[in-house]
Formats: C-alpha cells, structure tokens, sequence
C-alpha cells in the first residue's frame, strides 16, 4: 500500500478535515505534506482532528434550530431570486407553447373543385 493510500485511509478516518478543505483553510497538498513528513503523530493533527464528543456535539449543533438559522443567513438570496424568476420565464413559455397548440383553429383541407362542374350544376 502506497502512501497516498495510507493518506486516503487516514482521511476516512478522520472526515473533519474535509470541512477544512470546504472552508478553503487547507488544500488536500498541505494536508498530505503533513502527513507524508510527521504521519498520523497526534500532536501534529490535534488542531485538525475532531474527538468523538466534539463530533457528536457539532452534529447536535448541525440539527438544532440555530444551525438551520445559521445555514439560512448564508443564503443568497439575490441567487434564489434568479433562479426562481428563470423557472417562471420557462413556465410561461412551456405555458404559451401548450396554449397555442390547444387554441389553433382547425382549418378546412382544401378541396379543389371538378373541372366539369360550373358553378352549381
């Protein structure tokens, strides 16, 4: 097994160094030098590494109301008003598109009239 998949093991491992690399704090290169010069040594890790009780207070945290509240603050909202206002435009023009198909006149086939008839013989 390589180092890098020692790497990637240590990684599952340990998922709270993921949040890390979301939060643009660390990059995966950093973390792996890391790893690569001193190896899973505690004291090296305790800054990035959640303990278990930690953990299960962040996800206690996650679920309550004030994380949702939290989450909910960082939305943009400019964003969600130009994606809400292109789905209107989409349902009007697929709304248009159905009306005008529904609502056509039904035209007549054209018939010829016979050469041999005059006007209403």
């Amino acid at each position: 097994m390589g180092n890098l998949d020692n790497f990637k093991s240590f990684v599952k491992q340990n998922p709270g160094l993921i949040k890390y690399v979301k939060n643009n704090e660390m990059t995966w290169q950093k973390f792996y030098d890391v790893y690569n010069l001193y190896g899973e040594e505690e004291s090296v890790w305790k800054d990035y590494l959640v303990k278990s009780d930690d953990r299960s207070q962040e996800v206690i945290n996650n679920t309550s109301i004030n994380g949702f509240l939290n989450w909910l603050k960082a939305v943009d909202m400019d964003t969600v008003q130009e994606g809400v206002s292109s789905l209107q435009r989409v349902v009007g023009v697929i709304g248009d598109l159905t009306n005008k198909s529904s609502s056509a006149p039904v035209k007549e086939e054209y018939k010829p009239r016979p050469l041999y008839k005059h006007f209403d013989d």
